[in-house]
């Protein structure tokens, strides 16, 4: 066996074994040498990550390494990843640029949740994604009202049906320009303001460094609004690893201080080979 590089010996340690499985082209972790999963925290995969992957293979995968979730998915796709004993953790299919600022995207997307969160109940789904959209030129203080003003509409059947409405939260420095909901205090005046439990922030980890850093005070703080998380390494949103500037395990363990019961979603781009890295991953964050 030749002498693994430094990219191996990392993933290697945070994998906690010495096993590496070849399966056809992609290098997995053997299931029978790997520590003992904690559990502490239920742990998805982002599905557009990872997208040049066949989504029965990335199932099959994930499984193996202990995700309990494929996420956002179309409902055809939930559908598929049932079949390997997977859930979806968020339903996707939302417009990021697009959104529920503007009264006159209202009827699209609030017939779209509708459905969604229809096919969601049905299915055990636990949460539908949503966005704000883009200022365009809108104060943000008005955008939120006529968020405000939408979501009132559809969180009465999302209660009804006990699923929860999530709005994800971005950077509008680099990945996302001019996208409204950029900063978490937005997000949970908005939560405020809709006034259901079924209503609830997306905090998103590698977006919210960019845009505000002191991620476990944030966690902290606003605890109660938040209904799923994002990981993703900064800069770069890359692998979250120690070659970023992020320490997850200590986030993760933040999260789960918090009582949290809900998925974390893992939603970086590989830079090295996909599944090994989900695989890192996992471990990083199994707390």
């Amino acid at each position: 066996m030749s002498t693994p590089s430094p990219d191996r010996r990392l993933t290697l340690k945070a994998l906690g074994t010495a096993s590496i499985l070849a399966v056809g082209s992609t290098k997995l972790f053997s299931h029978e040498d790997a520590p003992k999963i904690k559990g502490n925290i239920k742990q998805s995969v982002c599905r557009w990550c990872y997208s040049r992957i066949p989504l029965d293979k990335l199932a099959k995968e994930a499984k193996r390494i202990g995700y309990q979730s494929i996420e956002l998915l179309s409902p055809k796709e939930v559908l598929e990843v049932k079949k390997f004993g997977l859930t979806c953790a968020l339903l996707g299919g939302a417009d990021i640029v697009n959104g529920l600022n503007r009264k006159e995207n209202h009827p699209a997307i609030l017939k779209k949740l509708t459905e969604g969160i229809e096919f969601a109940a049905d299915q055990g789904v636990p949460s539908v994604i949503c966005m704000s959209g883009n200022r365009k030129g809108l104060a943000d203080d008005k955008g939120l009202e006529v968020c405000a003003q939408g979501l009132k509409q559809i969180v009465g059947l999302a209660e009804k049906k006990k699923v929860n409405l999530i709005m994800e939260g971005l950077n509008s420095k680099i990945d996302h320009k001019d996208y409204m909901y950029d900063k978490t205090t937005w997000g949970v005046e908005l939560c405020k303001k809709v006034g259901s439990e079924r209503f609830k922030l997306l905090y998103d980890i590698y977006h919210m460094q960019i845009m505000e850093g002191d991620v476990i005070r944030t966690i902290r703080t606003f605890k109660d609004y938040i209904g799923h998380y994002h990981t993703g390494g900064n800069p770069g949103r890359n692998e979250i690893d120690e070659t970023q500037e992020l320490n997850y395990p200590a986030i993760v363990q933040a999260i789960v201080a918090t009582g949290y019961s809900g998925y974390l979603g893992q939603e970086f781009i590989p830079k090295r080979e996909p599944l090994v890295s989900l695989a890192q991953a996992f471990r990083l964050c199994d707390v």
